[in-house]
């Protein structure tokens, strides 16, 4: 009886401290809901804001599911050159396994596209948008911000990690109610094209767009 005691007791403690080590005791931090990825940094990877790899998030997949988002009011807008940038302890950013430097003419640099197949509906996207809008505070018309990939599917980032998207508001100046313009589209577009030609690699394109999409071209001296 000595050692049947001893062995629920083992299975009790166990439990109990599991769940005091569960991701809700974590308080403030992000949290991913079922099916994201957890932070799974790569030695491969370029460096974030901080210097430590961006994380590697699970990739395309067959089905999407809704991603928790970090706790509303727990995320702050930067501004650098007067535009919107995401807080990187929220949005470090994350890309996806499928693409590296050795297969981009089979995947981002592919003729047909890439990104299209890739996507994630907007049934996930559209509840997720509304999440994270809660987690910046932002309160503008929704039509006017971008769910925005940090590291764009152009560039090898993941498509529905919750560390790669955040709701992007409208440039300044931007005419309320005008529909989604902003400056960092233009910016992603010819990195992507550098990358395919050969200018610049996958991982110096996709630290310059975690860093500051606004200095991302300058840094990489693409016009």
């Amino acid at each position: 009886m000595r050692s049947t005691r001893g062995a629920v007791s083992s299975v009790v403690l166990a439990g109990l401290l599991l769940a005091g080590c569960s991701p809700g005791a974590l308080g403030g931090a992000p949290v991913p809901g079922t099916g994201s990825p957890a932070a799974a940094p790569s030695g491969t990877t370029s460096g974030g804001t901080d210097g430590s790899a961006i994380a590697v998030g699970a990739g395309p997949q067959k089905t999407y599911t809704v991603q928790r988002q970090p706790a509303a009011g727990s995320c702050h807008y930067r501004t650098e050159h007067g535009e919107p940038l995401e807080d990187p302890k929220c949005t470090p950013g994350a890309i996806s396994p499928a693409v590296t430097q050795s297969n981009l003419t089979s995947t981002i640099c592919r003729k047909g596209g890439y990104t299209s197949g890739i996507r994630p509906s907007t049934s996930v996207t559209g509840k997720e948008k509304k999440l994270n809008a809660a987690s910046y505070g932002y309160t503008g018309r929704m039509g006017d911000a971008e769910y925005d990939h940090l590291i764009s599917l152009q560039l090898g980032g993941d498509p529905n990690d919750y560390r790669n998207l955040w709701v992007e508001p409208a440039d300044p100046g931007h005419r309320q109610g005008a529909g989604v313009n902003n400056k960092k589209d233009p910016v992603e577009t010819k990195l992507h094209t550098a990358v395919c030609k050969g200018q610049v690699t996958l991982a110096a394109a996709q630290k310059a767009i975690v860093t500051d999409w606004t200095t991302a071209l300058s840094v990489l001296h693409v016009g």
